[in-house]
């Protein structure tokens, strides 16, 4: 299936990572996890595969999971801070820079 896309936290690589149904890498998006805090650094979507949703499928996936397990978010990652000013349902995740 074309969109299907299969998004898996690759705790050993800091990253999270979107395969197809054939398990062919579609993109990723790199972070470093501290205590109660995650930040988000890269996302790439490979190109054969952008335009498909990849990227908005990783950052949904990855704030969903900041928000079960507790983070804060800091989007250093262009991509995730338009994703969020994008998506005002993630706001309460945004950690504050004043600290």
């Amino acid at each position: 299936m074309e969109n299907d896309i299969r998004v898996a936290d690759a705790r050993e690589r800091s990253r999270y990572e979107a395969h197809d149904a054939d398990g062919t890498l579609m993109g990723f998006v790199d972070y470093h996890l501290r205590p109660g805090v995650i930040t988000f650094l890269h996302a790439e979507t490979l190109p054969e595969f952008r335009g498909r949703g990849v990227a908005g499928t990783i950052a949904a996936r990855s704030l969903d999971d900041a928000r079960v397990l507790g983070l804060q978010v800091k989007p250093a990652c262009p991509f995730y801070q338009t994703f969020l000013e994008e998506h005002p349902e993630y706001a309460d995740l945004l950690k504050e820079t004043a600290q």
